[in-house]
């Protein structure tokens, strides 16, 4: 399992990481977000086998507002979400 968080106050929607993961969209202030379950997030938990595309995704960030990261089976708890912008462990 990992983790991808977005710092959204690193963040300043350069979107480099769109192209290298699809799960990063562009969320309504023009910033990163990631697309999960048809909600966007700023941090979310994964159990697949694309953490090659987020890890390239995060290379390609200029301001490394993205960090992945791996968690343990049990997820715990999570940050608060940012604006309209939802946190979720899929």
């Amino acid at each position: 399992m990992y983790r991808i968080t977005i710092d959204r106050d690193a963040c300043d929607g350069v979107f480099a990481c769109l192209v290298r993961d699809d799960r990063f969209v562009e969320d309504s202030e023009g910033l990163a977000a990631i697309e999960v379950d048809d909600r966007t997030a700023i941090e979310a938990i994964f159990d697949d086998d694309r953490r090659d595309d987020a890890e390239q995704a995060a290379a390609a960030c200029p301001l490394d507002a993205i960090h992945v990261e791996s968690v343990e089976e049990d997820p715990g708890a999570v940050d608060a979400p940012a604006s309209d912008t939802e946190e979720v462990q899929p």
